[in-house]
């Protein structure tokens, strides 16, 4: 009987079956590993204290806590990995309990169409209230220390009064150091002669730094309580819930989702991006000192600035752009948020994107923060004149994002 041999010139025969692309198991695994990621986070938070005003965050329903052991440990062992490090305290816990609900919304809406449908678009903006919730005492407070490091950048000042009187308002913090450490500047001191409108500046600096500081600090602590508020409320008591049963089961559309194919929603994400990108003044932007993100700087509008809406949708574009990427590729959030190049399918050019339009956004709200303050009424004309350049300082900045992003974007993608 003759035997059917292979042809050796044929390039098919000898590559063996086309790989297998990732359906909705790698989907469900994702999904299951940042509810993991989440339940983990939300159980040191309690721990390290920080959720005790909020009354523990504890669920009366199926406990986040009970769920995490056999989440946790299931989902490392398929993943061939072993548990994530822990967070050091309660602003690390925060930080990824905030990051694992950033994760879970942002893949609910990418690959929608293969799950539940009335369970996603019942989970994405708990998810997105969630984020967003605990994101604002960390932003107000970075917001603050950008713009009184700003100050002392453009006033050539050594130290603020408004920082003086915070180091002493607050014993408690240094009171929890057996070993202070001494007080070091935000920037070395400058040993130049100063131009003669330094002068002015100076002095109104130290009384913006403290207007700033008034206003922010705040806000921070509004921020802080609504978020003690938000773990403490049903409305988070039911999301844990709902987390503790996608770490176990994961509500996909049917059966043949399973064995369907990632790569065309990926490749939406992509194709959503670009075409925002493609929409942005990116040859306006390459032109460094182009001074369009100053336009309508003396405007009397308070309402964010009006060219930073399209850049803000970028960003988020972009970080859907990159979720996605990582549930095709198998990724743990820590090594997709270090970005420490570990990951093998690490796009150095869509980091170096994500950092440019982050300091984008850090900037443009600092930039607003100036403005709303300068818009107090009653403020020295010193004052209102430091928070007008500390405004334009900030515009400056949005200007360099821009002009990063469009050299970073504009490279050929490489991966470590």
């Amino acid at each position: 009987m003759a035997q059917r041999h292979l042809d050796p010139t044929d390039p098919t025969a000898a590559a063996g079956p086309p790989p297998v692309p990732a359906g909705g198991d790698a989907l469900a695994d994702y999904l299951r590993a940042q509810a993991t990621e989440f339940l983990r986070a939300l159980r040191l938070h309690r721990e390290s204290g920080a959720g005790a005003h909020g009354n523990g965050a504890q669920s009366s329903g199926s406990h986040p806590s009970g769920a995490h052991p056999s989440g946790a440990g299931a989902v490392d062992r398929g993943r061939g990995r072993g548990p994530a490090p822990a967070p050091d305290g309660p602003v690390d816990a925060a930080r990824a309990l905030r990051r694992a609900a950033r994760r879970l919304s942002g893949t609910l809406h990418t690959f929608q169409p293969l799950l539940d449908a009335e369970w996603a678009e019942a989970m994405r903006p708990e998810l997105a209230w969630l984020s967003g919730t605990l994101a604002l005492e960390h932003a107000y407070a970075s917001r603050l220390d950008r713009l009184l490091q700003a100050l002392h950048r453009l006033s050539g000042s050594a130290a603020f009064p408004a920082q003086q009187q915070a180091g002493c308002a607050a014993p408690a913090r240094a009171a929890a150091t057996a070993d202070p450490a001494p007080v070091t500047p935000l920037a070395p001191s400058v040993t130049r002669p100063s131009p003669a409108d330094r002068g002015n500046l100076t002095v109104g600096a130290a009384k913006a730094g403290a207007l700033l500081d008034r206003q922010l600090t705040l806000a921070r602590t509004r921020a802080h309580s609504t978020a003690l508020q938000a773990l403490g409320s049903s409305r988070f008591h039911a999301v844990a819930d709902k987390v503790a049963l996608l770490a176990s089961e994961v509500p996909l559309k049917d059966t043949a989702a399973a064995a369907a194919d990632l790569r065309p929603l990926a490749a939406a994400a992509r194709d959503r991006l670009t075409d925002a990108v493609a929409a942005l003044p990116l040859v306006t932007a390459g032109n460094p000192y182009n001074a369009q993100a100053l336009v309508h700087g003396l405007s009397p509008d308070p309402a964010p600035h009006p060219q930073d809406a399209q850049w803000h949708q970028v960003r988020l574009l972009l970080r859907l752009h990159r979720y996605a990427l990582e549930v095709l590729a198998g990724t743990d959030a820590e090594d997709a948020e270090d970005a420490d190049g570990a990951d093998g399918t690490t796009d150095v050019r869509l980091l170096a994107a994500g950092e440019a339009l982050d300091r984008h956004r850090d900037a443009s709200e600092a930039a607003a923060a100036a403005a709303q303050a300068a818009r107090t009424p009653r403020i020295a004309p010193a004052t209102a004149y430091a928070l007008g350049v500390l405004h334009a300082d900030q515009r400056h900045e949005v200007e360099a994002a821009r002009y990063a992003f469009q050299h970073s974007w504009r490279k050929e993608p490489i991966r470590l």
